[in-house]
């Protein structure tokens, strides 16, 4: 295993010499992307304009206070820092500003609306001097650079705010167009590489909240940028039109899916709105589509608007003084009398001394007849990566379920079997042997039972395998992750344990006689042999990924014994 690298942080002239970056980096994980899963690292991305004027963008969070303090110093007199502009505020990053006050206490804060009322919340005894950014206004820094301010709120970040300077023509993005990735290269030269793991980013922050996004782009879009200015990962240079149309299109995808969920929660620390991202991203990967709703910051003529058109819906709050909050309340009353009592329906929240709101909201709902199509979620305090991607397979689950309502309530016409397509029977003739694909990261373990893997290479050895894009150890296998491939001998006893349904969440590898491979993931001893993998890149293939993986380690478990192979009468299914 390689060595984790310090914290630093990395500062480079970027666009003309009155702008700097300050990249906070780290290769490890850091605690608020157990949301986010991957653990590639990140760059916490800050930026500063010197002109007449001094402005700081986007301190970085709690992780990174110190060593960003420190290095800050370095290239600039806090006595002389004018402004700090604000994307979005959490309370991850009020730690830093409240650090960075104490250092330079006559700073003005820049912000949207929303982000004001978030920043006074978050210091209730201390008196900020605040400037409400609005589109229709300029903040003159000198120098040429006149800075205009595009609001682009989400579901997520209500306060989203976007700034852009004409005199660099660089677009400071925030959480647009940003990536969970670590190193050294500033700009995105090498972007080819960093495909999969944009594409990651939007699926996991912005699938779920893509019609706000839509807005957004075509609100960027009147802006000439030359350079995107994420809030994470590389600044984009050289693949701005390229990861513009990708955002463009992602979110078109999104519209075009045949069913709809409505996720409607709000949330008082963030800890809601992360139980609301996992459960999403189980729901799109699952090829349904999610309309994100964050209730505290949404009309009810829209709430209303949502639930008229969604195929299910599922309602999310923490618990505030033994209660939900009333924003909650009020669009608990608008489902309630909107939505028809046949669409699926789910709760899920977070609580710190007790959960009555979401025994509350289960209960209306069953009181109204609605179906619950999972067991109410239950996370106290911050979710841990176990609780999360129970969410997502809790998410993948509940499409499923309104997938197989749909197929039920518009079934097609019964045909023989020899009316199945001729080409789909040739199809099912290619057979496979059949594997248990096992991977775990950090705390999660998953396993699926494998039949579509093949040899793909001698030197170095390598082989690929197809894994659908609703299957829960899909997340654990992105590329650098490790699992082992278990191949299994002719008999039944591991075939049947792993062809039974698994609730989200369970152990898939209970009651099996397993030990940990060398990466890690589960050995089962009773395979017929074992293969330790790194996975070295991923293709999209419609309904499934191929996964290509190099072999590290391997070993025969059993010398006797034949190795169970797949048959199929067709090649619709497994």
């Amino acid at each position: 295993m390689s060595e984790i690298k310090p914290r630093d942080v990395q500062v480079s002239p970027i666009g003309n010499a009155d702008i700097t970056v300050l990249r906070s980096r780290t290769w490890d994980r850091l605690k608020f992307e157990v949301e986010y899963s991957l653990q590639r690292g990140t760059t916490a991305n800050s930026y500063l304009i010197q002109a007449e004027k001094t402005a700081l963008f986007d301190p970085p969070g709690e992780s990174f206070t110190e060593i960003f303090l420190h290095q800050l110093q370095q290239c600039i007199d806090l006595q002389q820092l004018d402004y700090v502009i604000l994307g979005h505020v959490n309370p991850n990053r009020t730690v830093t500003l409240k650090a960075l006050l104490e250092l330079a206490p006559k700073i003005t804060f820049i912000c949207s609306k929303a982000g004001a009322v978030a920043l006074r919340t978050a210091f209730p005894d201390q008196e900020l001097t605040i400037k409400v950014a609005r589109g229709d206004e300029t903040l003159d820094l000198g120098k040429g650079h006149q800075l205009q301010f595009i609001p682009i709120p989400t579901p997520r970040w209500p306060d989203g705010l976007c700034t852009y300077d004409p005199e660099s023509r660089i677009l400071f993005t925030d959480k647009l167009f940003g990536a969970h990735v670590c190193g050294d290269e500033i700009f995105d030269e090498n972007w080819k590489r960093l495909d999969e793991d944009r594409h990651y980013y939007y699926d996991c922050l912005h699938a779920a909240q893509s019609r706000q996004v839509e807005v957004a782009l075509e609100k960027l879009a009147l802006f000439p940028a030359k350079i995107y200015a994420p809030g994470h990962g590389p600044i984009v240079r050289y693949s701005l039109s390229r990861l513009t149309h990708d955002y463009q299109q992602w979110s078109q995808q999104q519209k075009e899916q045949d069913l709809t969920v409505a996720l409607i929660y709000a949330s008082a620390y963030g800890n809601t709105a992360t139980l609301a991202q996992a459960i999403a991203k189980g729901i799109t990967k699952a090829g349904v589509s999610v309309e994100s709703i964050n209730c505290e910051f949404t009309e009810p003529a829209e709430i209303e608007a949502a639930i008229e058109k969604c195929d299910g819906f599922i309602i999310g709050s923490p618990t505030l003084g033994g209660h939900m909050p009333t924003q909650v309340q009020t669009a608990l009353g608008i489902v309630i009398s909107t939505a028809a009592k046949t669409k699926l329906a789910g709760v899920f929240g977070s609580y710190g001394w007790s959960g009555e709101a979401i025994d509350e909201i289960e209960s209306k709902l069953q009181d109204a007849g609605y179906r619950l199509g999972f067991e109410s979620i239950r996370a106290k305090f911050k979710p841990n990566e176990v609780t999360l991607q129970q969410c997502k397979e809790i998410g993948t689950d509940f499409a499923q379920a309104l997938k197989k309502s749909k197929k039920l309530r518009n079934p097609s016409q019964p045909v023989s079997n020899s009316q199945i397509d001729r080409t789909a029977q040739a199809v099912g003739r290619i057979v496979s042997s059949l594997c248990v694909l096992a991977a775990k990261r950090e705390n999660v373990t998953s396993g699926m039972l494998a039949s579509w893997v093949t040899q793909a290479s001698f030197n170095p050895p390598g082989f690929t395998v197809a894994i659908a894009k609703d299957r829960a150890v899909e997340s654990l296998t992105h590329t650098g992750d490790q699992f082992v491939l278990n191949i299994l001998k002719e008999g039944m006893n591991v075939r049947r344990h792993f062809l039974k349904p698994f609730a989200p969440g369970e152990d898939r590898f209970a009651g099996l006689d397993i030990q940990d491979a060398d990466n890690g993931c589960p050995i089962i001893q009773d395979a017929l042999a074992y293969l330790e993998c790194t996975v070295k890149s991923r293709m999209d293939c419609g309904d499934h990924w191929l996964i290509y993986a190099v072999v590290d380690n391997g070993k025969v478990l059993q010398s006797t014994g034949m190795t169970a192979v797949h048959h199929r009468k067709s090649g619709h299914y497994y």
